[in-house]
């Protein structure tokens, strides 16, 4: 997509004489050089969307003049250059000679949008397949994160009461007392949570947990349109659409869309799918693939390698008033309200980092929770993973507490006299019983669930659902 301006000004190179290169009549070419004074990639990229949206109203006007004096009024503007951008036709061509172009509604083609995007992965360094540029191994990235958002203040003690109730609640919504609405209307009951912990000395716990015990925060990594007013039509049906799609696959107990509503989609009470293989732990306390013991909660935006500022001010806010009442409601740790990219593993390969939302860049601070990122990682201290040239690139280096990881190995294994590489199989070999362990109880509570289901199918007498029956 990046190719799409470099081809067109090529184009229009060799249509055109040099000294003509700063008309100002010209959109793509007067663009062009403005943006060049432009060194902030935000600010940039702020400013050819809004030059697109200017020249697409004048389009859209041009088409109501009659069609003699509108041919003339585009050779004039020049606007037959800038015709391509605009239509609706996907490939971005120009409608054929003597076929009539209808009117176009009043938003971007994707030819247009597919510019934006263009200029949006050279100014972030974006590449289809992987959020960054690649980096050398060991070298720290030559870009420094941008903050994500500004702090928000610490509530004094007074006014942050010591817990968070209901207040209110409608046929689609849930009010609470610290100012956090709820939308229900995508809320859908979902397979009871269950699960059980382990102990770093003693293996799995007897106890079956039913409660949920930590947070993982995710970016959804869907479509995100520009947070503008002239694509609201698109930033509402982004949103609908992800909600149908999450709803469906049970993904996610809590979204916080653009504007910083926040929607339930799988009942706290019940296990989301949204951790996939994972490692977490809180002092001895180990909790493997996360998606019974932790709740999931997802902000709608693209991550990009966390050199993006991947969430607004209003889900910043909404995530805080979210994650407040979930740990008061539920009695979470504050060290186990974690991202999912510190989180997330490859079993097969031994490796961390197979997802890497929030591998950088999540706001601790304003959220009252300690920094997790330089906690040591628990996937590589208590179970010997390493990672690979993918979270390189991405990455440029892996978070501080993957080094103290790495460190404390390296320390355990000069203690013993032994080597690294030996320590890492060791803690390797214990994950494998662990998460074979783990599988294996999950299945028999599965099959005696499904076994109960049946029998309870079959006792039940004909007519013994029906009202007053």
């Amino acid at each position: 997509m990046a190719g799409t301006a470099v081809h067109l000004r090529a184009r229009q190179n060799e249509k055109r004489p040099t000294a003509r290169r700063s008309g100002g009549g010209d959109f793509v070419l007067s663009i062009e050089e403005k943006s060049r004074s432009i060194r902030d990639p935000v600010a940039k990229l702020r400013f050819i969307r809004r030059s697109l949206a200017r020249y697409q109203e004048a389009d859209r006007k041009l088409q109501a003049v009659p069609t003699p004096l509108r041919t003339l009024l585009y050779k004039v503007t020049r606007f037959d250059r800038v015709t391509p951008l605009l239509t609706t036709n996907p490939n971005g061509a120009a409608r054929p000679a003597g076929r009539p172009e209808p009117r176009r509604p009043a938003r971007l083609g994707l030819p247009a949008a597919s510019l934006l995007a263009g200029f949006a992965l050279v100014a972030a360094g974006y590449q289809a397949t992987r959020p960054v540029t690649a980096e050398p191994a060991g070298e720290a990235p030559r870009l420094a994160p941008r903050p994500v958002a500004e702090t928000l203040p610490v509530l004094p003690q007074g006014v942050s009461p010591s817990r968070v109730w209901l207040v209110q609640s409608g046929d689609r919504w849930e009010l609470y007392s610290n100012g956090l609405r709820v939308d229900t209307t995508y809320a859908i009951a979902g397979e009871p949570r269950r699960f059980r912990a382990f102990h770093v000395a003693a293996g799995m716990q007897e106890a079956v947990e039913e409660k949920p015990v930590g947070i993982l925060f995710h970016t959804s990594e869907s479509d995100i349109w520009p947070l503008e007013e002239s694509f609201n039509e698109k930033l509402r049906d982004s949103s609908q659409g992800l909600l149908r799609y999450l709803r469906r696959n049970h993904v996610y107990h809590y979204l916080i869309d653009r504007f910083g509503q926040v929607f339930r989609v799988v009942e706290e009470t019940a296990k989301a799918n949204h951790a996939g293989h994972s490692v977490w732990a809180r002092g001895d306390l180990v909790f493997l693939n996360l998606n019974n013991a932790f709740l999931g909660v997802s902000f709608e935006t693209r991550w990009e390698g966390g050199r993006a500022l991947p969430i607004t001010e209003a889900q910043l806010a909404a995530g805080r008033s979210l994650t407040d009442y979930l740990r008061k409601r539920w009695e979470i740790a504050a060290d186990l309200c974690v991202p999912h990219g510190l989180t997330s593993v490859n079993p097969r390969k031994r490796l961390i980092g197979h997802h890497l939302d929030w591998a950088r860049g999540f706001p601790f601070e304003a959220f009252g929770l300690p920094d997790q990122y330089a906690r040591p990682a628990p996937s590589v201290a208590l179970f010997g993973f390493g990672y690979d040239e993918r979270l390189v690139r991405v990455m440029g280096r892996p978070w501080a507490g993957v080094r103290e990881a790495e460190r404390i190995l390296a320390d355990e294994a000069a203690a013993r006299g032994t080597t690294v590489d030996e320590v890492r199989r060791e803690r390797q070999r214990r994950f494998d019983a662990w998460l074979a362990e783990q599988t294996s109880d999950q299945d028999a509570a599965d099959a005696r669930r499904v076994a109960a289901g049946a029998v309870g199918a079959k006792v039940r007498a004909p007519g013994v659902n029906r009202i007053g029956g």
